[in-house]
């Protein structure tokens, strides 16, 4: 985001404006001291700048890498480095060779008439080729190049440790995705014909996982009863705020020993200590990925009610006292008091410019991702939910369950309850 606001030419004071925030917060975010709790925010600060297309995809990866080592806390360190390749002594140097330094790592040997297995490309993000192209600088550059052939070709040579989400193999983490990671929900909670998760790329001990190297022969068929690994990978958040500020959640403790509101990155974690419930509605954003090199079709999103209760006689706590926007996405809108709840594509708004509906079929795969945002309401139940997002490929077709992590999503009516917003000025709840 600072390559790009120093490229665009604007002030942080202009950026802010265009994008509803404060110039403070929108220094932090350049610097790295904080990460916008949505990616539209980052996606407008983009558009703002000029990027090109290519830039806005490498910027949502780097956001969704940052948003899911936020969420899974703090990151573990990285293993230590691995030990020097083994170095053959040359028993006759050439003159100088010896003042200079300089050595040759010893290359593995291949017997004669020995296949060799294609290896496929590591693909790095590119943070990472940032950091590996600094410290190959800081060596020699004979040596360099030697190693990270090394590197690529000898079997058992591992690469520094990248954090989960960056790579093909590695699954999303954090509270909220059970179906992000392209994984199915926990054992009976999904239903009959599911999608089923895919296997991990295997690695040899110490080593990066790596694609598959590629195959002219045409895709095998799943066993007969079986369902097609679904070959997309979700990210779910379960706890979105409306112009990232307007929400309220029903808990049952009184005001006394309830803690402030928090901002929207933080409500999973206050939502937890607090056992509260999102109160009214409920807005859930699934940013798809694919994870093979074709596109995947969606064709639809089904809704499933699990439960009905009696709504909870608790409190309802506002996270804040009133906000509001220019922009109102476009999303699916779904009544879970209906019989039948159905995901209803309605239009948003930018500014007086009309934003059109969502609508199926969309196309999606690993260098076009695609946000689905779907707004849930209710005024008299206290509803179990899930989404099924229907998709189809030329390996086949089947169903992505979206949940919050393993569990039903859960949205409860809040009518007739009492209602406490936070007094900054008082530092407490106040009704």
């Amino acid at each position: 985001m600072r390559e790009l606001k120093e490229r665009g030419g604007l002030s942080y004071g202009a950026l802010a404006r265009r994008l509803h925030t404060s110039t403070s917060t929108l220094h932090r975010y350049c610097r790295g001291e904080a990460l916008p709790a949505q990616f539209a925010v980052v996606d407008r600060f983009a558009r703002a700048c000029g990027a090109s297309a290519a830039e806005a995809v490498d910027l949502h990866r780097a956001w969704l890498l940052a948003d899911a080592r936020r969420r899974a806390g703090p990151a573990a360190p990285d293993p230590a480095p691995d030990p020097d390749p083994v170095i053959a002594p040359d028993p006759k140097p050439e003159p100088g060779r010896a003042a200079a330094g300089t050595r040759e790592p010893a290359v593995p040997a291949v017997p004669a008439g020995a296949a060799v297995a294609p290896v496929a490309p590591v693909v790095r993000p590119s943070w990472h080729r940032r950091r590996a192209a600094v410290v190959a600088a800081a060596g020699l550059a004979a040596g360099a190049v030697a190693v990270a052939l090394l590197a690529v070709t000898a079997p058992g040579r591992g690469a520094p440790h990248t954090a989960s989400g960056s790579g093909p193999g590695a699954g999303a983490r954090g509270p909220a995705a059970s179906a992000a990671a392209g994984t199915a929900p926990a054992a009976g909670a999904a239903p009959t014909g599911s999608a089923t998760p895919p296997a991990p790329p295997t690695a040899p001990s110490g080593g990066p996982a790596t694609a598959p190297a590629p195959s002219s022969a045409p895709p095998s068929a799943p066993a007969p009863g079986h369902a097609p690994a679904a070959p997309l990978r979700a990210a779910v958040r379960s706890h979105v705020w409306a112009a990232g500020c307007d929400h309220a959640y029903l808990a049952e403790r009184g005001p006394a020993s309830v803690p402030p509101p928090p901002v929207e990155a933080d409500a999973p974690a206050w939502v937890a200590a607090q056992r509260a419930v999102h109160a009214g509605n409920q807005i859930v954003e699934v940013t798809l990925h694919g994870t093979g090199s074709g596109a995947v079709v969606l064709e639809g999103l089904e809704v499933r009610v699990a439960a009905r209760r009696t709504p909870p006689a608790w409190n309802v706590y506002e996270m804040s006292q009133g906000c509001g926007g220019g922009i109102t996405p476009a999303l699916f809108a779904v009544n879970l008091d209906a019989p039948r709840p159905l995901a209803r594509p309605v239009a948003g708004n930018d500014f007086g410019n009309r934003v059109p509906a969502p609508s199926f079929p969309m196309r999606v795969s690993a260098a076009e991702p695609v946000v689905l945002r779907v707004a849930a309401t209710t005024t008299g139940c206290d509803c179990d939910w899930s989404l099924d997002l229907r998709w189809s490929s030329p390996t086949g077709s089947g169903t992505l369950r979206i949940d919050d992590g393993g569990r039903p999503l859960r949205t409860s009516a809040a009518a007739g309850r009492p209602v406490y917003g936070y007094a900054l000025e008082l530092g407490r709840w106040s009704r």
